[in-house]
């Protein structure tokens, strides 16, 4: 039977494991005495930890210095294989990028912020690699407030009443009732805008992805904001990107 005890004991140790693992991400490579020190532990509960995590593949022992292993790439790529939104919007993707020589992306909401799932750049704005996998906010995004403009009222104010609004650049909404209005103007466009909220001179727009009446996704045009101005997203990106995105909706409902 397990005690309150041992469970307590149980998630420490999961605990100090992700700290580890977060520590070596963070320095790229690093040795036992050197992340013992920076978490205040023993080097002998360290090296259990490095151990296990060899065995598995996700750290590499190099003459002792650990660095991060490829399993944790081969993990993401079959999580993200498993969206059926990054299989319909892939290719649609890859069309539209090239249609309108600007960099575009697919991101998905998880909890309080969306990731870029996949991407595709034609021109030097961007490198692609370099903002897959990335973490951003919800309401400093075009995309996410494309997806928080179609969530549910209680979800909505979940995510925005009850939690913090960092500010990125000067630029960023983080006042309340001024994000609310972007929203409902998103609602009545279509379009959601990101004008230098994220990113200091860069400029994006995006449409939602809905399937069955919710949110799924979103696609991102992104590029400088001296390119990307209203008037020019207005008359030459809106009507390529709502199509790819009527495009994607019909995959997902269809194939």
């Amino acid at each position: 039977m397990t005690t309150g005890g041992s469970n307590s004991q149980s998630v420490k140790s999961d605990a100090t494991l992700f700290a580890i693992v977060e520590t070596i991400k963070d320095r790229g490579r690093a040795g036992v005495t050197e992340i013992a020190r920076e978490l205040d532990l023993a080097k002998s509960t360290v090296h259990k930890h490095l151990t296990a995590l060899e065995r598995r593949g996700y750290v590499v022992n190099e003459d002792g210095i650990y660095r991060a292993g490829l399993q944790f790439f081969s993990d993401g790529i079959d999580v993200r294989n498993q969206y059926d939104v990054f299989h319909a919007a892939r290719d649609r993707i890859d069309m539209l990028a090239e249609e309108t020589a600007e960099a575009v992306w697919l991101v998905v909401r998880e909890n309080d912020r969306v990731m870029f799932l996949y991407g595709s750049v034609n021109n030097n704005t961007f490198n692609s690699h370099s903002v897959v996998g990335q973490w951003k906010h919800l309401h400093s995004t075009s995309g996410g407030k494309a997806i928080l403009a179609h969530l549910p009222d209680d979800t909505v104010h979940d995510l925005i009443v009850e939690r913090d609004l960092p500010s990125h650049t000067e630029n960023t909404i983080t006042d309340r009732e001024e994000l609310e209005a972007a929203l409902e103007e998103v609602r009545e466009t279509g379009i959601a805008w990101n004008k230098r909220e994220d990113f200091t001179g860069v400029h994006a727009m995006a449409a939602p992805i809905i399937l069955e009446g919710r949110p799924i996704g979103a696609l991102t045009i992104a590029g400088a904001a001296s390119r990307l101005t209203e008037e020019y997203c207005a008359t030459q990106l809106r009507d390529p990107l709502l199509e790819a995105v009527n495009d994607v909706e019909l995959r997902l409902a269809y194939d």
